[in-house]
């Protein structure tokens, strides 16, 4: 049986990761465009309003917008853990992945007020960037599992072939940690009177790129792994698409850093950002299938008894 849905819940999810991956994109545009204070308090906008006003500007349009968004990320977050309850079998892990992604939702935007009542401390942006991470994780494990089945969890690669996605996974989160402390020591701090983290930014920058090789590094072997033990073809392209995003990934970060950081490549490289780490999760989740319908016993065929007329017959000898 495979469930009445009141609600579409893998389209719902689908929608929870992309507006997810859209709120990396608008928060990189209010900090590159130094709209990091447009709203300079929080929970509102002002001292006296809740919204922007036209005489905060630009500035205040786009601060304003992107705390709009999170309330399309809760809407969306709500209809997935209510499309999950009404599902008829109701399938506990997916009710517990949305009920995930919702409780972050407001914890994001907790944290974002702090960012604004701290006035953009680096590391209270960096944990706020961090959160999305984890939410984006949740997210595509919601997305997955609402097209999975009930059956166990079925291995297709040997277990030291999984051992290295998931260090292969581990490499891709610190890259994406020291991409916020590279972040945290450049020029682009949300607003003109923001603090950095202090640290060197060409120090910061060379061990993140340090971690990048190692990242494209572990990639590649995971490929040649997999071809050699002729893993299914999905696994396969799921580790080859990682690594074309990896290296475009690399090829922005050192045009950007060459070119001293103009703000749309910044802004396209914290997008590539959210495609690697969303890549990665397309790997590890690639690595196992769970049938739709639990597996069953084959029925053994009865096996009818010899009728009178073929009983043998005994012969003397």
């Amino acid at each position: 049986m495979t469930g009445v849905r009141f609600l579409p819940l893998r389209p719902l999810a689908l929608a929870s990761l992309v507006a997810n991956i859209a709120l990396i994109v608008t928060g990189a545009a209010v900090r590159l465009t130094g709209s990091g204070l447009g709203c300079p308090t929080w929970p509102r906008c002002t001292d006296e309003s809740y919204t922007t006003t036209a005489e905060m500007g630009v500035h205040g349009v786009i601060e304003f917008g992107n705390r709009l968004l999170t309330f399309a990320l809760g809407i969306i977050a709500v209809a997935c853990v209510v499309a999950a309850l009404l599902e008829r079998p109701r399938r506990r892990s997916r009710v517990l992945l949305s009920v995930a992604v919702l409780f972050y939702i407001p914890l994001q935007a907790v944290i974002g007020g702090i960012t604004v009542l701290t006035n953009l401390n680096p590391w209270v942006v960096g944990l706020h960037f961090l959160v999305s991470i984890v939410i984006i994780a949740f997210a595509y494990a919601l997305w997955r599992r609402s097209a999975e089945g009930d059956g166990p969890p079925v291995p297709l690669v040997p277990r030291p072939v999984n051992h290295l996605a998931w260090v292969l996974t581990a490499a891709s989160a610190a890259v994406i940690a020291l991409g916020v402390v590279v972040t945290g020591s450049g020029p682009h701090a949300g607003d003109l009177d923001a603090k950095r983290n202090g640290l060197d930014p060409a120090t910061a920058s060379q061990a993140h790129a340090d971690v990048v090789f190692l990242l494209i590094g572990l990639t590649v072997a995971l490929i040649f792994a997999l071809r050699a033990i002729q893993a299914p073809s999905t696994t396969v392209r799921a580790a080859i698409v990682l690594l074309v995003v990896e290296l475009a990934q690399g090829l922005i970060g050192f045009v950007q850093y060459f070119t001293h950081l103009p703000v749309v490549l910044v802004g396209i490289h914290m997008l590539g950002s959210a495609l690697v780490w969303t890549s990665t999760l397309a790997v590890v989740w690639s690595l196992r299938s769970r049938p739709l319908e639990p597996a069953t016993p084959a029925a053994q065929p009865a096996v009818p008894l010899p009728t009178a007329a073929e009983e043998p017959i005994a012969t003397s000898r």
